[in-house]
């Protein structure tokens, strides 16, 4: 599995980063340790770092691809934590297959689907939680569907789950202390008042639980027969 992860990490990817069908605005993304050398190849050279570039997108023989905004990311101040380049060009389904094909010349392969986040979340930049709401977030029907995957994806989720875990190692180190220190005249469980608290943290659980119940049904959503004379 290692070496798996290792060989990942020193290819570069790249893949059409917006829905299929034509559009105003079309995004290929490369992502991976050659994407300065992708974009001399397409640009004529290498953006600086996070500043978006007017520049041509050019094919292998000098030719004109399309122009548009070009922004460079370097590692690992970036989606994926690598070095990645995103190329903003018109949004036609041909162009970008061109745009992209022209990158895979270069040395890119096709990014598999969700390739992308799981970098990112191999490369620390998000947690497991943060990486399954991205998918939420795109397939998101509602409003109320919307803001919840959001606030997961924010972090919000994790942090809570962390501060509960933070609480149980807290009383878990009382459980220790009677374990280790039984000769001690001191009652580290009920001093720490740890049932109390434990039974605190049990509460917050239970509404996780149900939390978790109503995205379900936020991302799901409910099946309703309707029965009678119309």
């Amino acid at each position: 599995m290692d070496f798996l992860m290792n060989a990942e990490a020193t290819e570069t990817i790249a893949a059409i980063a917006t829905a299929p069908g034509s559009g105003g605005i079309g995004i290929v993304r490369v992502s991976g340790p050659t994407c300065r050398h992708i974009a001399e190849g397409v640009l004529g050279h290498c953006p600086a770092p996070r500043y978006a570039a007017y520049l041509d997108f050019r094919d292998a023989d000098g030719s004109l691809i399309d122009r548009g905004i070009a922004i460079y990311y370097a590692a690992p101040h970036s989606y994926t934590g690598e070095e990645v380049l995103e190329l903003q060009a018109h949004g036609g389904p041909a162009l970008m297959q061109l745009l992209l094909k022209r990158c895979l010349a270069l040395g890119a392969r096709q990014a598999l689907p969700g390739e992308f986040t799981r970098r990112a979340y191999l490369n620390d930049k998000l947690d497991l939680a943060q990486a399954e709401a991205v998918i939420d977030v795109i397939n998101a029907s509602t409003e109320a569907a919307a803001r919840s995957a959001v606030r997961s994806l924010s972090g919000e989720f994790s942090a809570y789950i962390q501060a509960l875990l933070g609480r149980l190692i807290e009383l878990r180190m009382y459980v220790e202390a009677c374990l280790d220190f039984p000769e001690e005249e001191i009652d580290f469980i009920t001093q720490g008042r740890v049932a109390e608290k434990l039974a605190a943290i049990q509460q917050e659980l239970s509404a996780v639980f149900q939390s978790a119940k109503q995205g379900n049904l936020l991302r799901e959503g409910i099946q309703v027969v309707l029965i009678g004379q119309p």
